[in-house]
């Protein structure tokens, strides 16, 4: 009796050990590997809300800069047509004032040409075997010789009006040193391919201090025509033919 007996309860034991193994397999790698895709699953779920936060963003930037496009577009529409309306009153308003120049030109030349035709009484005359064209060209190039900048002028087929600015001459020039001067000349067509040319001055001697000195008629006449020899002798010259 007393043998038996451990030897029935090892069986038991051994019974029992091998009956617990079959209840309870080994899960364990399965179990591993549902974790590591648990957390791969947790990762790709928290990249893709980061990327659609992303977009979320970026969709935000291109509608911002679509409507600065579309501002700015908005914009140089709206310069694009200021500058178009500008522009066009700029244009009326330089031909208007093209015009009204025009216009002045033409009544200072007539107001000049009217009172040389009352002063020119007492004038040197002379007529040159020369066309029109070419005498005006030498007095236009003996006038800017000799410093006279042209205020006035007039020109037509038939007739030239030069009124000059008043100079003072300190060097000498076509007058002595200390004198003061402004020149009325007029050119006009006569037949047989000639010019008269006519040239009027209002001469004066200026002192140092100020002071106008008298001047003769003889002294005038003798600067009209200093300035008429000037132009015959540059049209005696053979270019000037």
């Amino acid at each position: 009796m007393t043998t038996m007996f451990p030897t029935m309860a090892w069986i038991g034991l051994l019974a029992w050990g091998l009956a617990t193994a079959g209840c309870k397999p080994d899960d364990s790698p399965f179990k591993a590997e549902n974790d590591a895709l648990r957390k791969q699953v947790t990762k790709q779920e928290s990249l893709l809300s980061s990327l659609q936060d992303g977009n979320k963003v970026m969709q935000q930037q291109i509608d911002l800069l679509n409507q600065e496009l579309r501002d700015a577009k908005k914009a140089t529409g709206s310069a694009k047509a200021e500058m178009g309306q500008l522009t066009d009153q700029l244009t009326a308003q330089l031909a208007q004032a093209k015009r009204a120049n025009a216009e002045a030109v033409k009544t200072a030349a007539a107001q000049a040409a009217q009172q040389l035709r009352i002063e020119e009484k007492g004038a040197q005359v002379e007529a040159l075997p020369r066309p029109l064209a070419a005498v005006a060209k030498v007095v236009e190039e003996t006038l800017a010789r000799h410093g006279y900048p042209v205020k006035v002028s007039f020109k037509s087929d038939q007739k030239a009006v030069y009124v000059t600015e008043r100079k003072m001459s300190n060097p000498a020039s076509l007058e002595a040193s200390g004198s003061r001067n402004q020149y009325l000349i007029t050119l006009q067509t006569l037949p047989a391919n000639l010019t008269k040319l006519s040239v009027k001055t209002e001469f004066e001697k200026v002192t140092r201090d100020g002071r106008i000195l008298p001047v003769s008629a003889e002294e005038v006449a003798e600067v009209e025509r200093g300035l008429i020899r000037e132009i015959s002798k540059v049209l005696e010259q053979p270019s000037k033919t």
